[in-house]
């Protein structure tokens, strides 16, 4: 038995020598675990041949006598073929057919076996060779109650190591048979590339153990899935078909895939949905991903997009509020681009369009309830169905009420009433108010204030057209520009009223449609402009106070509402280039009427005619009063405390001085 143990151990060790392969390279990572498992693969193979040696020695003493009974048997058989092939021809044909045995058998081959003999530690094999073989019984396996997995009369396949021992004996093993079958299987499909199966064993560094009954091999955990595994503990122990991808007898080298399957079985599954697939089928998928913008459906073997605006005909704000990775749907094939490999899916468009029938469902002034499903800037989108949805605009929201936000009347997720203003099917729009439920203050505002009716208000805000003032709550008239004085000229608000200022004045008009009230604050006294003709008759003086200063000339007050315009030309004798040079604001002054537009509300006033006529009256006056006494001009215009308009001109003034001393 130590020569057989030398002969399998021999033949072991040349089928284990580890020569460099120049094959296809694998990643670093697994390329390196495929080398650690290479070398616990042969140290294993070692450990098991020191304990088949061991194993072997303990049993030589047994081994010996159970060859020596077995002598002795077959001297006992020599003596009974000796009376058998008396014959001689027999006996020829005997030879004949025993050479032609043992031309068939040849060593590093396997043949068929018969077990004859089960021992305790051995099992006894014919090959139908000149003498039988003996295989160790730790080669064959034994059941979990400890008996042989084979019995005598099995027929086994066996490798010949040699034809003939020392003892005279044929020297086999199951185990180098087995691994040597197992290998061709593998190595066939291997060339073929035919699926072979595997069983998980253990987790390695870059992948997976694998055994193919008593051979190890590799899987790559990329090869395991189509997309990278979290979780390699829940393969071990399954039984997976594979594809050898990388084989090398000498390195002992087995490198499996179980993706390459699931991609021909993936392609092939595509190929079949691609060509059934037609626009308009209702298909079953499964959700096998999700993003922002919709989910991929699996239809089998290839992958359709559910939009999120196909996934229902209401709001979808994400797709992972409709539809979870895993689910199972039933789902409308909307486009099919075999060559883009593109395909469109709808779950809406199963079921018919709300849209439809809107007009009918909800009509024009009808009361709907609704709830708050968005809000923006300028309004509120209300629910009224699964897929239809009508707007409040925040100018409908409150009657009077000034709204900066929708956000202040509504919040998300309520559940109101509204009214249906107006309804476009073809648009898909639905305009909806609130306001509409309450009753309109703006239609009984021209009841509650007529026309002519005076009200007190505080100026709310100030703009370059005219004043708001508030009438009531939410309720504002304005005040033009225009209906602020009964001047004519152009004013800014701003000069008249201030903020928040308490005023009195008269309504002019109100327009409930429109939603305006237009307000008078100069018509809260009488129209001064009656009396101006008979008050500001041309040529008549008159006293007013400047009030304005333009480069055009100048604005006097003559009284409440009636101001008139003294033109730069009209200021003095002499060129004036600027009004400002002659006259200040607050300046009271004596003004001559040079013309008058009562329906144009225009009043033209002369400063330097003004001043010309005071002059000729108090000569006219002095001439008089000089024939009676000796009074000097000086002294008359001294008591009568009128300004004369002496000019510029100093020599002028001297030649008066002097005609007055000598008169």
């Amino acid at each position: 038995m130590d020569e057989r143990d030398s002969m399998v151990r021999e033949e072991k060790t040349e089928s284990n020598d580890v020569q460099q392969d120049a094959t296809t390279e694998q990643p670093s990572s697994e390329q390196s675990a495929e080398e650690d498992f290479q070398v616990e693969s042969q140290e294993g193979t070692v450990q098991e041949e020191a304990s088949a040696g061991q194993e072997s020695l303990q049993d030589q003493d047994s081994s010996s006598a159970q060859e020596e009974a077995s002598d002795e048997y077959d001297d006992d058989d020599d003596d009974d073929d000796d009376d058998m092939f008396s014959d001689d021809e027999d006996a020829e044909n005997l030879l004949e057919a025993y050479d032609e045995t043992l031309r068939d058998f040849e060593e590093g081959e396997i043949v068929k076996g018969v077990v004859i003999k089960i021992d305790r530690d051995e099992i006894m094999v014919d090959v139908g060779y000149k003498s039988e073989g003996y295989i160790p019984l730790s080669e064959f396996g034994t059941n979990p109650d400890g008996t042989p997995k084979v019995k005598i009369g099995d027929v086994v396949d066996v490798y010949l190591l040699r034809k003939e021992d020392q003892d005279g004996l044929v020297v086999l093993s199951k185990e180098i048979a087995d691994q040597k079958i197992v290998w061709d299987r593998i190595a066939e499909a291997y060339e073929r590339g035919e699926i072979i199966q595997g069983k998980i064993v253990k987790r390695i560094k870059g992948g997976l153990k694998v055994e193919i009954e008593n051979v190890k091999a590799f899987l790559p955990a990329s090869q395991v899935e189509l997309r990278p595994v979290q979780n390699f503990d829940r393969y071990i122990g399954k039984t997976l078909d594979m594809k050898v991808i990388k084989l090398s007898k000498r390195r002992r080298n087995i490198v499996l895939s179980r993706r390459l399957i699931l991609e021909e079985e993936r392609e092939s599954k595509r190929q079949s949905t691609l060509s059934t697939l037609e626009v308009g089928q209702v298909r079953d998928g499964v959700v096998k991903n999700i993003t922002q913008f919709g989910a991929f459906i699996d239809l089998g073997g290839v992958d359709g997009l559910l939009h999120k605006s196909d996934m229902s005909w209401g709001r979808v704000n994400h797709p992972s509020e409709v539809v979870s990775v895993g689910d199972k749907l039933e789902v409308m094939v909307l486009s099919v681009d075999a060559e883009a490999s593109k395909i469109s899916l709808g779950m809406k468009q199963k079921t018919q369009d709300p849209w439809l029938s809107v007009e009918t469902q909800y009509p024009v002034d009808s009361v709907i309830t609704g709830k708050v499903v968005s809000i923006v800037d300028y309004g509120a989108f209300i629910e009224l169905e699964p897929g239809v949805e009508g707007l409040i605009h925040v100018s409908e929201m409150s009657w009077t009420r000034r709204i900066p936000h929708p956000s202040k009347m509504l919040k998300k997720g309520d559940t109101i009433q509204a009214k249906v203003l107006d309804v476009d099917a073809t648009k898909q729009k639905i305009s909806l108010g609130l306001k509409q439920l309450q009753l309109n203050p703006w239609e009984v505002l021209a009841n509650k204030y007529p026309i002519g009716a005076r009200i007190r208000g505080k100026v709310r805000n100030l703009t370059d057209f005219g004043a708001f003032v508030e009438i009531e709550e939410g309720i504002d008239g304005l005040i033009h520009v225009s209906d602020l004085s009964w001047a004519k000229r152009a004013m800014n608000p701003s000069d008249i009223l201030k903020e928040s200022d308490e005023v009195e004045a008269v309504v002019l008009s109100i327009d409930p449609e429109k939603q305006r009230v237009s307000l008078g604050l100069k018509q809260i006294e009488p129209d001064p402009w009656v009396l101006v003709p008979e008050k500001y008759a041309i040529g008549s003086i008159v006293r007013g106070r400047i009030v304005n200063i333009t480069n055009f000339g100048a604005f006097a007050k003559l009284e409440e509402g009636v101001e008139g315009l003294i033109h730069i030309s009209e200021l003095d004798e002499k060129h004036v280039d600027n009004p400002s040079e002659v006259v200040s604001i607050g300046d009271e002054l004596d003004l001559k009427v040079i013309s008058l537009d009562p329906e144009e509300r225009r009043i033209g006033l002369s400063l330097k005619e003004a001043k010309t006529e005071q002059e000729r009256t108090i000569v006219t006056q002095y001439i008089e009063e000089t024939r009676s006494d000796r009074t000097t001009l000086a002294d008359f215009i001294d008591r009568s405390g009128v300004p004369l308009n002496r000019g510029t001109n100093s020599e002028d003034d001297n030649e008066d001085k002097n005609k007055d001393s000598d008169n």
